[in-house]
């Protein structure tokens, strides 16, 4: 399978995939000892011989990684504002992982991390319909009405959001606990579909991908995940 080159570098644990590109423009690249000079070029790892500074790299094993992720972690590999990331909360891991989708900083739970390229635009692609399971504490007694709004979809931004799935969890004094399941990852989207119906968000919680449930995995904890654990993702 034809790849980036940039990109197979980077799964190779070299650098990044911006980084790569540099070191493509500048002549430290060599295909089958060929010096290449186009970012862009795609070419399959099986078939060449792909070298940096001379010395051949070895593309890495997939993995995969489901991370409960605490409030005040940011989902991104660098933060210019010098916040936390959550790739610090994996010390000990050798390879490059990035996260997959977003949970905003405030938001907590389920959070997967792989260097899995593909297998990340599978779980991002609205097609594939991979369910995302929340559980939102929110301000005030929601109206059944206003949740029914919610679960056939409301405008947000100019987009329709797609049909959800809501159970009211527990109703406690001044806040309700309510559980959402969408397929879609739109920035800061559950939170914005609260906000619509009047009922501010105070904690947010991913307790699932698919059939893939966080369980009692503890906040900050992480553990590897098998191909029996992929398959609960699209079933």
């Amino acid at each position: 399978m034809q790849e980036r080159l940039q990109k197979i570098i980077a799964h190779a644990g070299i650098c990044s995939r911006r980084k790569a590109e540099t070191y493509i423009a500048s002549g430290r690249v060599a295909v089958d000892g060929r010096v290449v000079s186009q970012p862009g070029l795609k070419v399959d790892p099986q078939d060449v011989r792909i070298t940096v500074d001379g010395k051949p790299i070895q593309r890495e094993k997939s993995i995969y990684i489901l991370l409960n992720k605490p409030v005040g972690y940011v989902t991104t590999m660098a933060d210019p504002q010098g916040r936390k990331i959550v790739t610090d909360l994996l010390p000990d891991l050798k390879e490059r992982v990035f996260p997959v989708g977003r949970l905003d900083v405030n938001s907590e739970g389920a959070l997967l991390l792989t260097n899995d390229g593909a297998l990340a635009n599978k779980i991002l692609h609205p097609r594939f319909e991979v369910n995302k399971t929340y559980e939102a504490t929110v301000q005030g007694q929601p109206k059944q009405v206003d949740l029914r709004r919610l679960e056939q979809g409301i405008l947000l931004d100019t987009h329709k959001t797609w049909p959800a799935t809501l159970k009211v969890l527990r109703r406690e004094k001044g806040t309700t606990v309510i559980q959402i399941i969408i397929h879609e990852g739109k920035k800061r989207q559950v939170r914005k579909m609260f906000q619509a119906i009047g009922h501010h968000v105070l904690r947010l919680k991913r307790t699932a991908y698919g059939r893939l449930k966080l369980g009692g995995l503890k906040s900050g904890k992480y553990r590897y995940l098998s191909q029996i654990d992929l398959k609960k993702l699209f079933f």
